[in-house]
């Protein structure tokens, strides 16, 4: 196992993340409680001493059942990461007596990470907003030790991101981001970890694969990897682009069973990122895997400007591309639903009046009202 410094400690390179764990007749709830407890159990002899876990997945259950998992090694062997589910906004008033219970159903008297969970443009108002008193209540608990370091997740576009560091960034000792080579450049991952690097804040990624997406792809493309690199499997290019990023310190990986925790143990025993020639290689396979599923805007905005309704059509598309994208390989698509939360209600797609104005002066001819017929049918 490779080892990161973080702070004066060794934190491993590879972290387990408890959002996919086996599970019983495919409830996402009824987590098969042996087989996790034996994945740790291999995770732990393995070298893994970081485990993420949160409020909310498995529908409540993962805190619990990685708290039981965890109890029989001694509590100085690793290092445990919850969240603050603020994704929920009626989580807002309760931040202390979330705490506590989280305290309480891990059966730890600490939590040795603790996350702002998913700062978004859903939730951004009510993180800074003083009358919750999240932050000070986190920073508090921090100050009396039962939480060792603080950070956050963020699934926002930039401009949120910025408002939180702006906000709480000296505080802040580490950021967990969707991070992989597809999203390098399809969510401008690449902007998020550079501006996380001039802060000079460690870079935590979530998604590595991109919820299995990066762990097979087509055929041409798994052949062109091959031929650069024969011995290496395709799931572990994800892993190795991400040893090839500055900032990038935990990398945390959702193992849903025994063979996936194995070879994602095999990758990282060694530090093997990808060569100028291999970056640029991969990078010309994601132009391919975005122009397949993606409208082809630019961003030019001269659809913006002929807009009766004054849309900001360019981001809808954006959103439009990602739920799209997401969804048409099964993952987790609540990114774009969420953003739209936050959107007034004369700015969403629903909105558009189809009189085909912005069309008329689209560079790329792009259907804009059939998009903004269709984003409205698949998230209602």
């Amino acid at each position: 196992m490779i080892y990161r410094d973080f702070q004066g400690i060794k934190l491993s390179g590879l972290g387990f993340g408890a959002m996919r764990l086996p599970v019983i007749n495919g409830d996402d709830g009824n987590i098969d409680r042996e087989q996790a407890k034996a994945m740790v159990d291999k995770a732990m002899a393995s070298g893994i001493n970081y485990y993420d876990t949160a409020w909310g997945y498995h529908n409540e259950q993962s805190e619990i059942v990685m708290g039981e998992a965890l109890s029989s090694h001694p509590r100085d062997s690793f290092y445990i990461a919850t969240k603050f589910p603020g994704y929920d906004l009626s989580n807002m008033p309760k931040v202390k007596e979330i705490f506590e219970k989280q305290l309480e159903k891990t059966g730890m008297e600490y939590f040795d990470f603790y996350l702002f969970h998913n700062v978004c443009e859903m939730n951004i108002n009510q993180y800074l907003d003083p009358k919750f008193g999240i932050f000070d209540y986190l920073m508090e608990q921090k100050k009396n030790g039962r939480i060792k370091h603080l950070g956050f997740s963020c699934h926002g576009e930039m401009d949120v991101l910025k408002r939180f560091l702006d906000a709480y960034g000296e505080h802040m000792e580490f950021c967990q981001i969707q991070l992989n080579y597809l999203d390098w450049k399809f969510q401008d991952a690449k902007a998020k970890v550079g501006l996380l690097n001039e802060w000079k804040i460690p870079v935590w990624v979530m998604e590595p694969l991109r919820g299995g997406k990066l762990a097979s792809l087509l055929p041409e493309y798994e052949e062109e990897l091959k031929a650069l690199r024969p011995d290496e499997e395709i799931p572990a290019w994800a892993f190795r682009f991400l040893q090839s990023i500055p900032g990038v310190t935990m990398v945390l990986s959702g193992m849903s069973n025994m063979e996936q925790l194995e070879k994602n143990l095999k990758t990282f025993e060694e530090d093997k990122p990808l060569s100028e020639k291999e970056m640029e290689a991969l990078m010309q396979i994601v132009d391919k895997m975005m122009a397949q599923k993606s409208i082809p805007c630019t961003a030019c905005h001269y659809c913006v400007s002929h807009c009766p309704q004054g849309l900001d059509i360019p981001y809808l598309i954006s959103l439009y591309n990602e739920h799209l994208l997401t969804a048409a390989d099964g993952g987790m698509a609540f990114i774009a639903p969420m953003a739209l939360m936050a959107m007034p209600e004369d700015k969403k797609p629903i909105s558009c009046l189809h009189c085909h104005s912005c069309e008329q002066v689209c560079p790329q001819q792009i259907k804009i009202s059939d998009m903004m017929t269709d984003f409205v049918e698949k998230i209602g």
